[in-house]
């Protein structure tokens, strides 16, 4: 038996220390080490040019805003400057000073050499909910330095096939947790085999599953469910669900850990400060390198078929959702609108939610 990571497991070492600065080798043809930007320090940076001058990896949505030509369609990789430091870096990958340096180039687009070790660095980033850009350096005898300095090193390209899956969840434990919703109510919290956060799944009341189940898939909001933020509808979206499944007596809250749209919360706050700076919900998630939306919406139909529900009634005002849901082989009966906590702080965020991503408000 052996007793060493899968490939799932490497993953999850991987970004871990990708979050604290410590790098990762990817192996293959080439086979590179990598650094996120957002966490490498000065001194480490300072090594790694000594030791294999790194190319710079970021996605085509922030090339775009930086108004560089993009040359691997979803990925670009630059050159680095000998005379730039790692401030000029950070600055190419981080939005925060756009508007008063918005002038970073120009910038020489590397045209040679595979950039898929490149689109897994910036995955990795992604999945860490760090900012998607990354240092990438080219070492032919990467696997030893790996084992040289302790470092978890992966073939580039079983990683690049395991990012793009689903992963595997377990419901762990299930308990009852009566609420003002209602006093008959259990909570089913499901773990990932990858390492990343739980999810959770709460029954309200008693459910028929021979008849569609109302259902709502909510993803997390830290700034709206718990603070009361005015700046989007998630809270008022969310209490308007349980409220409507305790007046039925019965339904499922998906709540899902995929805060800012699968950012991260830190990458939230940063698309709110670009926000401050005229920029909407899209432009600010471009402009950081991400899409529009980076949630995985399988995850709740995973966990639905996990508790035997095939048929829904989904709350929702996002098609996304229905469509994601029908795909993975959910059936949505019926779409019930959840159309609640417009103010005046939050026009032009909903506003941008119905023109830019298709929300029926």
């Amino acid at each position: 038996m052996q007793f060493g990571p899968t490939i799932t497991e490497q993953l999850g070492r991987a970004r871990a220390d990708l979050r604290m600065g410590v790098p990762i080798v990817l192996t293959g043809a080439p086979s590179v080490v990598v650094f996120s930007v957002e966490t490498i320090s000065a001194d480490k940076f300072a090594e790694l040019i000594k030791l294999a001058p790194p190319y710079l990896a970021i996605t085509a949505r922030r090339a775009e805003t930086l108004k560089s030509f993009v040359i691997d369609q979803d990925v670009a990789r630059f050159a680095i400057p000998s005379d730039k430091t790692l401030a000029w870096v950070k600055s190419v990958a981080d939005p925060s000073e756009d508007l008063s340096s918005p002038l970073k180039g120009p910038f020489e687009g590397l045209w040679d050499g595979q950039a898929d070790p490149a689109r897994v660095a910036l995955a990795l980033m992604k999945s860490a909910q760090l900012l998607p850009a990354a240092l990438v350096s080219v070492l032919p005898n990467a696997a030893a330095f790996a084992k040289e300095h302790n470092l978890t090193a992966l073939p580039y390209e079983a990683a690049q096939t395991h990012l793009g899956q689903a992963g595997v969840l377990s419901d762990i434990i299930t308990a009852r947790l009566p609420t003002i919703a209602s006093p008959q109510g259990k909570l089913h919290v499901f773990r990932p085999d990858n390492g990343s956060d739980e999810h959770y799944a709460m029954e309200i009341g008693r459910l028929n599953r021979a008849d569609p189940v109302l259902v709502r898939l909510h993803s997390a909001c830290f700034t709206g469910d718990v603070m009361g933020s005015l700046k989007c509808d998630c809270g008022p979206q969310l209490r308007a669900a349980l409220d409507e499944m305790g007046a039925q007596n019965g339904g499922v809250l998906l709540y899902l850990n995929q805060e800012g749209r699968g950012i991260g919360l830190a990458n939230k706050m940063r698309a709110y400060s670009l926000q401050d700076q005229g920029y909407d919900t899209v432009e600010a998630n471009h402009r950081l390198g991400f899409e529009d939306d980076e949630r995985d919406f399988r995850l709740g139909a995973t966990i639905l078929r996990d508790m035997g529900i095939t048929h829904i009634r989904l709350l929702t005002n996002n098609p996304a959702k229905i469509a994601m849901m029908e795909k993975q082989g959910i059936n949505v009966v019926e779409r019930v609108p959840l159309q609640v906590g417009k103010n005046g702080l939050n026009e032009a965020y909903l506003a941008t939610k119905a023109a830019k991503s298709g929300h029926l408000l």
